[in-house]
């Protein structure tokens, strides 16, 4: 089964948009290749060097092992309170890449755009606390509580829990700021001492 072409995201990703509508064109969805976490850094600091060289606002962070953590005072929690985002491979049946876009209010719950659809009457995350959101198509859609993410089974494991970052060694993840409009650490971020 082929998967649908993309539209652009700006008025200037013409081509990146064209190549990924190639490869989705050419072949089926199973004939890919997972995403390997050379691919993951190698995109991050294309990334990080296109917005250096040109005058696209955009920076990145390459985070793996113990820093891939959603506590209070890591990383990804202070990008997503500072407007960044969170591309952070997980384990949902296998290991898999969603976008953490922000924090619910009282700061336990993410906000997630999960790639994979799954129907909003779909029981599947049913006793999990995981919420299906088709209300905010350009946002997020499902709303996840923090300690999904703290558990560090896999999907060998028979207590696994969706959305698990699984265990520490094998964690990843890529931040990314619009420089324009991320605020400065400390700008409206409380941190404990």
């Amino acid at each position: 089964m082929h998967s649908p072409l993309r539209y652009q995201l700006t008025n200037y990703d013409c081509g990146p948009t064209t190549m990924l509508n190639a490869v989705s064109f050419l072949f089926d969805r199973e004939d890919s290749a997972g995403t390997s976490r050379m691919a993951m850094q190698f995109l991050a600091s294309w990334l990080d060097g296109f917005g250096r060289a040109t005058k696209l606002p955009l920076s990145t962070r390459y985070l793996s092992g113990r820093t891939v953590t959603l506590a209070q005072e890591s990383a990804i929690t202070d990008a997503l309170i500072r407007g960044g985002v969170a591309v952070v491979r997980l384990y949902y049946d296998v290991e898999h890449y969603v976008l953490l876009s922000g924090l619910t209010g009282a700061r336990d719950k993410a906000l997630m755009f999960d790639p994979w659809y799954v129907p909003a009457d779909d029981q599947e995350f049913s006793g999990t606390g995981i919420e299906i959101d088709t209300c905010h198509p350009f946002h997020y859609n499902r709303i996840v509580p923090l300690r999904c993410f703290a558990c560090t089974h896999c999907t060998e494991c028979p207590q696994k829990s969706p959305y698990a970052l699984g265990p520490t060694k094998n964690r990843e993840a890529v931040l990314l700021f619009n420089d324009r409009i991320t605020k400065e650490a400390g700008e409206g971020i409380e941190y404990f001492i």
